[in-house]
């Protein structure tokens, strides 16, 4: 059964490519490129390396959000990136064209002829690179095989880049997903090939650090981004207006005085001065420990004296290896 076709110029997509406007014909690929990991970084250097080719310019559509999330609400899907990091990390790659499109219900009941027709209309596409799993269009009607019978009808070629591997497994934002969720912050940097990092706003906390000799900044951070499993880790801060700094990050519901609600909590070792409503960027290097409830505070005050220990030992060897 066909759906019910939406009026295209009233979509958003439709105003976002319309803005866009390349000089040039372009060769494209399409996805959400949550957190910009190897894998996509695998796939843009062959959709680089076919435009130069062929003389056009490498192009980008990248979902604001990925099309499940709309499509499937009930089902959550933690970003490892904001779509303004996303469009920088995309640009640091050479790209020439980063359109990013927001997904909406109406789109999805485009037939994947239709949403080609309007990428050449667009963005003047002429060629299309995808991976092997890529599909578009309502009820994801547009596979690979597909679009290559669709290009030889409408005019562009498409390219099937072929994957990322690490020991048998794809390179994707879910296997990345999967360790942040266990905590394993360095094989989600090793997927990535940059630190894994958050951005929030230092807000007002109860100030309990403060009262135990360890001052730390509680991040608000948007709850629709991912974030790593409770724990302490070793972090880089980069504070506006006032550089980078070696941390100590918990994040937890601080058991030993009762849980309450989940907290991001950052010490900047050395640091001193006003953080409130100063947005830092935490790098997440290591995991040093689970959270733990304490017996007394006392006792916490003691491990936590050793997690800044070890948190300072680690960024500083990292620090003189020109990591």
């Amino acid at each position: 059964m066909f759906p019910e076709q939406p009026n295209i110029e009233a979509l958003q997509a439709y105003q976002e490519l319309s803005q866009a406007s390349p000089p040039s014909d372009t060769i494209i690929s399409i996805g959400v490129f949550d957190g910009v990991h190897r894998g996509h970084q695998h796939l843009i250097q062959q959709l680089l390396g076919e435009a130069r080719a062929r003389g056009g310019l490498a192009g980008v559509v990248s979902f604001r959000i990925p099309p499940r999330a709309i499509l499937r609400p009930d089902v959550a899907i933690p970003l490892l990136t904001t779509v303004e990091e996303r469009v920088r990390l995309l640009k640091g790659l050479g790209l020439d064209l980063v359109v990013p499109l927001t997904f909406e219900v109406a789109l999805s009941r485009l037939r994947a002829r239709q949403f080609c027709a309007l990428l050449q209309q667009k963005l003047r596409m002429k060629g299309l690179v995808v991976g092997p799993t890529f599909a578009m269009g309502f009820q994801r009607e547009g596979t690979p095989e597909v679009l290559q019978r669709l290009g030889q009808e409408m005019g562009f070629t498409v390219r099937v880049a072929d994957p990322l591997l690490e020991q048998g497994e794809m390179v994707s934002s879910t296997a990345i997903r999967r360790a942040l969720q266990d905590g394993n912050v360095v094989r989600a940097t090793h997927y990535l090939s940059h630190p894994f990092a958050i951005v929030g706003q230092v807000v007002e906390g109860e100030k309990r650090g403060r009262t135990l000799g360890f001052p730390t900044a509680n991040l608000a951070v948007d709850s629709s981004l991912a974030v790593p499993a409770d724990g302490v880790y070793a972090t880089w801060a980069y504070v506006e207006g006032a550089g980078r700094w070696k941390s100590a990050t918990n994040i937890g519901v601080r058991p030993t005085f009762g849980a309450g609600a989940r907290t991001i909590e950052a010490f900047l070792i050395g640091f001193q001065g006003d953080l409130y409503q100063r947005q830092i960027r935490l790098e997440f290097t290591q995991r040093l420990r689970d959270e733990t409830r304490f017996e007394t505070p006392e006792a916490l005050v003691r491990q936590m004296r050793e997690d800044v220990r070890r948190a300072e030992e680690m960024l500083a060897h990292i620090e003189s290896s020109g990591q």
